[in-house]
């Protein structure tokens, strides 16, 4: 039995003043991604580093106070891999890959293009610079969990108002087509819906900060855990943490039957 926990922190030192290192102390996961770290190695402390029980381990972006993806683990990987190959994203630390025994997990935060039309032609230029190496992931042959924020709400249950975002950056007819291609032909498997395969507004996992979005629950499905379909097919219970707020994304916990 594995427990791994995916989480947005939107700033790794907001969401620690916020209780999030309490919480996985009193939740005891066995592997906790975070992604949007803001932050640089120096400016983490001992706890963000490697909290009671964890070792951290960290792809910080470039850019300060920007981007960034960690994963803490308890017990020591066999190999650690930072970025996709690509120097312009892997500047931006959004991908991570850890090895224990028989399984792969990685962080991954996938860019919005919510800000500009260049970000959104940024975001569309790292899905198909990352298609390859989804491709390779595939043709290891091992198990493999992608935990992360994704960026795109897959189909009309993922998000509270659907209709209304028909046009806009993670509800793109593209970007939907592509996870489509991902959950599908690709063979990847998308594990909370295989859990809960209908339409559930405990689903959601962002909520914008305007408008009372988080209070009047009007959320998307954004952060997921997208696994090969070995590991996929143990997953036993699937849940999204809101009892209290770390940042404006929440985490997604998944219980796996598997030993690496």
């Amino acid at each position: 039995m594995i427990t791994i926990v995916t989480a947005n922190l939107n700033g790794i030192r907001s969401a620690t003043t916020k209780g999030f290192f309490g919480w996985m102390d009193a939740t005891q996961p066995d592997i906790v991604c975070v992604q949007e770290l803001k932050a640089q190695a120096a400016d983490l402390d001992e706890r963000m580093r490697a909290p009671p029980g964890y070792q951290g381990l960290f792809h910080c972006a470039e850019k300060k106070g920007y981007s960034g993806v960690g994963i803490y683990a308890r017990r020591t990987p066999d190999r650690v891999i930072e970025g996709i190959g690509h120097a312009g994203f892997d500047a931006e630390g959004r991908y991570l890959r850890a090895d224990f025994g028989a399984l792969s997990v990685i962080s991954l935060y996938l860019p919005s293009g919510s800000s500009s039309p260049d970000r959104q032609v940024a975001k569309f230029a790292f899905m198909a610079e990352f298609d390859p190496v989804l491709a390779a992931l595939r043709a290891e042959g091992r198990e493999i969990v992608i935990c992360g924020d994704w960026n795109i709400a897959h189909r009309e249950i993922d998000l509270k108002n659907w209709k209304g975002n028909l046009k806009n950056s993670g509800f793109l007819p593209e970007e939907r087509a592509w996870m489509t291609s991902l959950l599908g032909e690709r063979g990847w498997v998308d594990v909370y819906r295989r859990i809960h395969p209908e339409a559930t507004e405990e689903a959601y996992t962002w909520w914008s900060n305007r408008g009372q979005a988080r209070a009047k629950n009007v959320g998307w499905r954004i952060d997921y855990q997208v696994a090969t379909p070995g590991i996929a097919a143990t997953a036993t219970r699937s849940s999204v943490y809101k009892d209290q707020r770390f940042s404006d994304h929440a985490p997604l916990m998944v219980h796996y039957g598997f030993a690496p």
